[in-house]
């Protein structure tokens, strides 16, 4: 799924999401986590919200001990094997797509949507916001300074991006 809408003041770009989430167990932590970062050969977030990018994936930490991998487009999933004594791993893939916005009115435009305020830190360029629109979860992605992306279910895409394109 792929197009391209635009306005003149912001455009949006409806793309697959390849997406795996890996979680690790409490009492497992540490070892989870320094096994999945010699894996994917780099470090991990370290907070929730905060995102590490390297070699055309996206490591987002949503929760405490839960991860979302997010790949680039083109980018082959990581050869990743998660011991289940430490912890497991998903694909989400096939039920999310990305909506990628950017442009000097898009920060207005999602302002009516989302709650999340653009100028706070915790949205900052790099960061990552689970929140809903219009009662429907997305994680939003600051990409950029007027530039970012959403994280929906497949099944709102086209309604969420028809709201968006006609806002």
């Amino acid at each position: 799924m792929a197009s391209l809408t635009s306005s003149r003041d912001f455009s949006l770009c409806v793309a697959d999401c390849p997406l795996i989430q890996i979680e690790g167990w409490d009492a497992t932590l540490r070892q989870f986590e320094k096994s999945v970062s010699a894996s994917l050969n780099t470090k991990l977030p370290a907070s929730v919200g905060e995102t590490v990018r390297h070699k055309g994936l996206l490591t987002i930490r949503v929760a405490p001990r839960r991860l979302w991998l997010a790949l680039d487009e083109g980018t082959e999933a990581p050869a990743l094997v998660v011991d289940p004594d430490l912890g497991c791993s998903v694909p989400l893939g096939e039920g999310r797509v990305r909506l990628k916005m950017a442009g000097p009115g898009i920060a207005r435009l999602l302002s009516g949507c989302i709650a999340v305020d653009w100028h706070a830190p915790t949205a900052a360029p790099g960061r990552a916001v689970q929140t809903s629109f219009h009662h429907v979860p997305v994680l939003f992605l600051r990409t950029g300074e007027t530039a970012c992306e959403l994280i929906v279910p497949r099944s709102f895409a086209r309604s969420l991006s028809d709201w968006i394109a006609g806002g």
